[in-house]
Parts: C-alpha cells; sequence; structure tokens
C-alpha cells in the first residue's frame, strides 16, 4: 500500500474518532508500527495531525500549547540522531546547561554514564538523571505546566550565579535572515540566559525548523557557536549556515 493510500486512511479514521494509537493504526492498514511512525511525522510536518506520545489526534483537538510529551514524540529519530552527536561533545568533569526542549531532553539516556555537572530548568530532564552519575543543579521560578518547566525572573537570576562550559538550547525556528525566533517570550528570556553562562552554545534543531521564522525573533545566529541538525537538512543550506558564521554538524 503507497504513502498516498495510507494518509487517507489514516486521515479518515482520526476524522472518525479524534485520536488513535500507532498500534491501532498499524493494524486497521495492515503495516508496520515503524511505517506508521514515519507516516505520521510527515503528515504533522504537513499540519494535518498532531503527534501524542504513541499515536496521533485532529490538530483541533490539540491544545494551543503542545504538551511537552507531544513534542517528544514528534520527529523521533532526527532528534535521536541529533542527540547521539551533541553527546560526542561533553566531555567528563564538564558543567553544562540544558534547557527544557524536547530536543534537548532526549541527550539524557546519552549522557547519564557521565561524571558531569548539569544545570537546567526542565523537570523532565531532572527526573530523567536520577540515579545516573550525573550531578544536577535544578534552576527555581514559576512552573510552566504545559512545558514541564521553570521560567521568570527568578529562574534567570538563578542561573546568572553559575557558569558553564556548554550550553545545550533549542528553538522554534531559525533563518539565516531573522536568526534565532521561539513561540513565546519566556523561551526566549530563558534561552538567553542559558547561552550568556556557557562557554560555548550548541543549537539543537532538527531540519524541520531550518529556514523558519516563529513569533518572536529573539537572537541572531552569533548567539550560538555549533548548530546540531538531522542529515535531513539541505547541504546548500547547511553550507549557507557556515558561510554565516556558524558551525554546523553534520
Amino acid at each position: 500500500m503507497n504513502f498516498h493510500t495510507r494518509k487517507q486512511l489514516i486521515l479518515s479514521e482520526l476524522e472518525r474518532r479524534g485520536s488513535a494509537e500507532v498500534r491501532e493504526l498499524a493494524g486497521l492498514i495492515g503495516a508496520s508500527d515503524m511505517t506508521i511512525r514515519r507516516d505520521l511525522t510527515q503528515l504533522a510536518d504537513e499540519g494535518l495531525l498532531c503527534r501524542t506520545h504513541g499515536g496521533a489526534m485532529r490538530p483541533e483537538l490539540a491544545k494551543q500549547t503542545i504538551r511537552f510529551d507531544q513534542k517528544t514524540a514528534n520527529r523521533e529519530e532526527q532528534k535521536e540522531y541529533i542527540c547521539q552527536l551533541a553527546a560526542q561533545e561533553i566531555q567528563p568533569g564538564e558543567t553544562i546547561l540544558l534547557d527544557c526542549g524536547s530536543t534537548v531532553f532526549r541527550l539524557c539516556p546519552h549522557i547519564r554514564h557521565l561524571p558531569i555537572q548539569v544545570i537546567t530548568n526542565s523537570l523532565p530532564i531532572v527526573a530523567a538523571l536520577l540515579h545516573s552519575q550525573v550531578r544536577v543543579n535544578v534552576v527555581g521560578g514559576e512552573l510552566d505546566h504545559d512545558r514541564q518547566a521553570m521560567h521568570g525572573l527568578m529562574a534567570q537570576q538563578h542561573l546568572s550565579q553559575y557558569r558553564a562550559d556548554r550550553a545545550f538550547i533549542g528553538v522554534d525556528g531559525l533563518s539565516l535572515a531573522n536568526g534565532l525566533s521561539a513561540n513565546s517570550e519566556k523561551e526566549a528570556n530563558m534561552a538567553l540566559s542559558l547561552a550568556k553562562q556557557a562557554k560555548h552554545v550548541y543549537l539543537l534543531c532538527d531540519s524541520s525548523k531550518l529556514e523558519r521564522d516563529k513569533y518572536l525573533a529573539f537572537a541572531p545566529l552569533s548567539l550560538a557557536h555549533t548548530l546540531i541538525t538531522d542529515r535531513e537538512a539541505p547541504p546548500e543550506l547547511v553550507e549557507a549556515y557556515r558561510q554565516a558564521g556558524i558551525w554546523v554538524r553534520p
């Protein structure tokens, strides 16, 4: 069965039920779970559905603010690849800053064994690093229930007391013309605070966010030293970012 046929069946099922899990769609269509996950990712990129943890739902049923677990389920393979590269940059004994992005969260399994210090405003990262070799410094502040993270003035003041070797941050959009952009001011402020305290700043950004501008443009490309993206990024675009002064992996 080709993608177009699977697409119609998936959208028809979501229209009928509102939401569905990967295993249910796989059984209905007669395809593998991997194929369905890939189809859902493509349809989500087209704006035809919203990914959830383990499945998908109609866009109009999703909340305006996408919950953290839904964001984590999007573009899983790309995020995993990015974090494998990012983990290679971290050395034992270092102090690193991690923001609350869903891509940055996927670093956790790759660093649990390292004797390092992590400073983060992300509650899921704190939970993922419990009982590991990592020492965790939790940023205080006002809790954002949807993003499961601490934000606000107190969080920024907390961060200002520390210095780190590296900061790993995610952005909602990135473009040559307008730099880094975010969906809200508090996300932008936290990214700026993290970047200010680190010797080296990494952007963990999957290829779907490249050359996309979001609500708030908050920093030039020069805020970061290295962009880590996935293998789907067009080579000519990668070269353009390098020419603009930011190192790009891969």
